[in-house]
């Protein structure tokens, strides 16, 4: 496998012999050693042992043009192009059970000044692989457990709920909740993740957890604005029979460049405006 730029000297892959409404190929992005990054680190020890991506933002308009979203094999010289190096760290936990997982540990989400701690189970992971926040690209939303979700709904509800109007026919409709119509600007509080580290806090854009459309009508032809919380609820752990305690979706990660740091076994957040990072980075 070679490029104008860079040569794969024994690169390992594999063939499929038929693929049913599947993609035609599959780019192994774990934490083995034959994963992609892994051997691109292998043949090419400048690139390192990491890889980002910058999901640009989520629209549910099948109309709308958009750019891709940007994957980076490798490390690049952020300071050059931002001039700090902006990433939030956290570090990555050893899942025996599914090795191949990126696992974090959560210490708590804060709503608006309240801090609401996550279960001990999300902060770390046991010799038998139970526990830990899994980072997640391919699942849409963030996954909680019951009760710590309800935790954070309910302080989110008596911000919001207080002053607007609960869109009850919204949320049967959509499974989404808890919503609120609204008829100017709708306040929310400040959501931010609270991983386990030292200043590893990283602010949510609003438009990660409270997503704002509108509705089908009242009935008599009025449209209504609404704003539903996009964090879901995953069930009790009691009955999940084991394995990671919570996933951070696709939806929770858009506008962040997140890097998976194998050689140093941390994953790291930096706020970006995803679209233009090719541009950013090509002009150096």
């Amino acid at each position: 496998m070679s490029t104008p730029s860079l040569i794969l000297p024994n690169f390992t892959f594999g063939c499929s012999h038929s693929a049913l409404g599947e993609p035609i190929g599959v780019a192994g992005f774990g934490r083995g050693l034959l994963s992609l990054p892994a051997q691109l680190a292998k043949s090419s020890p400048q690139l390192g042992n990491q890889f980002s991506y910058c999901l640009v933002s989520h629209s549910f308009d099948q109309d709308r043009v958009r750019k891709p979203s940007p994957l980076i094999l490798g490390r690049y010289d952020q300071k050059s192009v931002y001039g700090a190096d902006q990433y939030i760290y956290t570090s990555m936990l050893y899942n025996p059970k599914h090795p191949y997982f990126y696992c974090v540990g959560l210490a708590g989400i804060s709503v608006g000044k309240r801090f609401v701690p996550a279960p001990e189970f999300l902060k770390r992971v046991d010799e038998k692989g139970n526990g830990g926040v899994v980072v997640d690209s391919g699942t849409t939303f963030t996954m909680l457990p019951q009760r710590f979700y309800n935790s954070l709904v309910a302080e989110f509800d008596r911000r919001v709920g207080r002053v607007h109007k609960r869109a009850t026919k919204v949320e049967d409709g959509t499974g989404l909740g808890p919503c609120y119509y609204y008829d100017a600007v709708v306040e929310v509080p400040a959501v931010a993740l609270h991983f386990v580290g030292n200043k590893s806090s990283v602010v949510l854009p609003r438009k990660n957890y409270f997503y704002e459309f509108t509705d089908g009508g009242d009935g008599v032809g009025r449209k209504r604005k609404v704003g539903c919380w996009m964090l879901m609820n995953g069930g009790d752990e009691k009955d999940s029979g084991g394995g990671p305690g919570a996933i951070l979706g696709n939806y929770q990660q858009q506008g962040f460049e997140v890097v998976y740091d194998l050689e140093k076994h941390r994953v790291g957040f930096a706020k970006r405006q995803c679209s233009l990072l090719w541009d950013n980075l090509s002009q150096r």
